[in-house]
């Protein structure tokens, strides 16, 4: 008899919510008559908007560099990455002492290339269209002796990121659900983890750009499948493939991914800012986009989401916020 060990296990993001004490913050958990109203349920909004460098991608980094041996650790990271995780690492380097190199494409949202460089990392460009960011990380980490930081396949970013999850669970006891965004999936991979873990009957949907519905098809079809490099304002979620290790743990532990398009998830932003009073980037704005728009199904009684960020720039937020946007 042949059995499987998942990737990660509940103690796996207990053990990452005890590193990140006092080091990442514990959001809030926002409540909104309206919103409720609207859909039916009772929403309990996780806004890791709110967290060190603006989305939840700093529980990740930090908890898997700062597991680095001392000798490792002194000759520093690379990373790739669209802007989020970039600012993680470059955050968590400078944290723990150490350097970082960050992978970042062309197009990426000048803020987040900003605020990469102002944490303390160096910034090397690539085509996201026609560059290998990956190859190209691994050749900086073996030209100069760098650890690789992966944005998601990696069993301590994954449980580093479900941390966000427990702490949404801890304060509001069981949900009949969980939505939350898919990129590479690691976010979706902790948040499972940690919420089956505690309650296995509540279900975990995800979010993915209707552009970039690369776990929807490969849950679909059992396998890991390729998408052309989605084109959407959802730039946190223009991954083309599942994570090896994240998509073991979603094909095991979601009950869904559902899709939302661009207007959509503008339309999330717009009535976050105006109803809720908080920004969300166009990927921390994908779960409450299948909120509004009935994309997440029938809703049970109460419901969790995970807002997972809100780096957007204001020129950038008010185009796509505008009329027409």
């Amino acid at each position: 008899m042949t059995t499987t060990t998942p990737p990660i296990t509940l103690d796996d993001v207990r053990s990452a919510a005890a590193r990140l004490h006092g080091v990442a913050h514990r959001t809030p958990v926002l409540r909104s008559r309206t919103l409720d109203a609207l859909v039916g349920a009772e929403v309990h909004l996780k806004c890791e908007n709110f967290q060190r460098v603006g989305a939840f991608k700093f529980r990740g980094a930090y908890n898997t560099v700062s597991r680095l041996p001392p000798d490792r650790l002194s000759r520093g990271v690379v990373a790739y990455s669209s802007g989020n995780h970039a600012q993680a690492v470059a955050l968590a380097a400078r944290e723990l002492g150490t350097t970082a190199v960050v992978v970042m494409p062309e197009d990426a949202p000048p803020s987040k290339r900003a605020a990469t460089e102002g944490y303390g990392a160096e910034v090397v460009s690539y085509d996201r269209y026609t560059g290998d960011r990956a190859a190209l990380a691994e050749s900086l980490a073996t030209e100069r002796g760098l650890t690789l930081v992966p944005p998601y396949d990696h069993p301590h970013i994954i449980a580093g990121q479900g941390t966000a999850a427990l702490e949404l669970l801890e304060e509001t006891g069981e949900l009949g659900a969980l939505i939350a965004p898919v990129g590479g999936g690691g976010l979706i991979a902790g948040s499972a983890t940690a919420v089956k873990g505690l309650y296995p009957a509540t279900r975990v949907v995800g979010v993915e750009p209707e552009a970039g519905d690369d776990t929807r098809r490969s849950l679909e079809e059992g396998r890991r499948v390729t998408v052309p490099v989605p084109r959407t304002i959802a730039d946190g979620q223009a991954v083309p493939t599942p994570g090896e290790l994240t998509f073991a743990v979603n094909r095991r532990l979601l009950d869904g991914v559902v899709l939302v398009d661009d207007e959509a998830i503008k339309e999330a932003m717009r009535f976050a800012f105006t109803r809720l009073k908080i920004v969300l980037e166009p990927s921390g704005a994908t779960p409450l986009a299948a909120l509004l728009t009935g994309r997440a199904g029938p809703l049970p009684p109460r419901v969790g989401l995970i807002l997972s960020g809100g780096n957007v720039d204001a020129e950038r937020f008010a185009r796509l916020c505008a009329p027409g946007g």
